[in-house]
């Protein structure tokens, strides 16, 4: 889960499409009782959940809850507590870090989702909450709770606050580097490549996706490529014989560009220390 570029979204009311899910190339699927499940369907989403859990008890599935405050928070909890099936919570409008604990208190690792005000007034507190994992953003709702014209450049600068504050409290609390929001955009690769290059490029670890198609640009984004990975090796290679700072192909290399060679080399392989010859 921290190394995930990816997170697919999928209604917990379309079993025929959790299937589908897991079979493509998400680093993740969570299922989804809140913004893709209607009011009414609530309880017969979960009910859907338990039952497929109960007829593929080797799956292990990610679930986004209802938000805490919502009728629905209390029975979701219920569920996923009964529920071995279920790997991760990811807990939407996190505003609350006792609300956190409550859901942490399951022992499953949290996702939190900032997307509110108040969710970005408390986030040092929410982030240290034992348990959590992973920050996502949902730079939708943030909008929409702050009132910004969405897609506007004014919108992005306030927005890019808000992502700059889940960069550097994932960093404080050690918590992997959170993860981009969803984009609406489905068809046209080129603007999908470009928000996530951007997402990366700002700190982002990986994308929430809402469609199969968004897979393939978002990890052509966060994998790195061959050129990348034959360079931080060639700087990892010259640092066991240079010591201080030394120059390759041209440029100075320091401390910080070793350390940064090495973190590529281990989002390959996680279990790399960046040694391998």
């Amino acid at each position: 889960m921290r190394q995930a570029r990816s997170a697919l979204f999928v209604p917990a009311t379309r079993p025929d499409r959790i299937k589908k899910a897991l079979a493509s190339e998400a680093d993740l699927v969570i299922i989804d009782l809140e913004d893709a499940v209607a009011l009414e369907d609530k309880s017969s989403a979960r009910e859907m959940l338990e039952q497929f859990l109960e007829e593929a008890p080797q799956v292990s599935l990610y679930v986004r809850i209802n938000a805490p405050g919502s009728e629905h928070f209390d029975a979701d909890l219920d569920l996923c507590a009964r529920l071995s099936g279920v790997s991760m919570i990811m807990v939407p409008k996190a505003e609350s870090a006792m609300a956190l604990q409550q859901a942490a208190a399951l022992g499953r690792p949290l996702w939190p989702l900032i997307e509110s005000a108040a969710g970005l007034d408390w986030i040092d507190e929410l982030a240290a909450v034992e348990g959590v994992e992973r920050l996502s953003f949902g730079a939708l709702d943030l909008a929409l709770d702050l009132g910004l014209e969405s897609e506007t450049p004014g919108a992005e600068a306030i927005l890019d606050q808000a992502r700059y504050q889940l960069v550097l409290h994932s960093r404080l609390a050690g918590l992997a580097p959170p993860m981009a929001g969803v984009s609406p955009v489905l068809d046209d690769d080129e603007v999908l490549h470009g928000m996530a290059l951007r997402a990366r490029q700002m700190g982002f670890g990986g994308m929430l996706c809402i469609h199969p198609r968004q897979l393939d640009p978002v990890h052509r984004v966060f994998t790195p490529d061959a050129e990348q990975l034959a360079w931080a090796q060639k700087i990892v290679t010259a640092a066991r014989t240079q010591g201080g700072a030394f120059r390759v192909d041209g440029q100075m290399v320091d401390a910080p560009v070793i350390e940064r060679a090495r973190r590529l080399l281990a989002r390959v392989d996680p279990s790399s220390t960046g040694t391998v010859a």
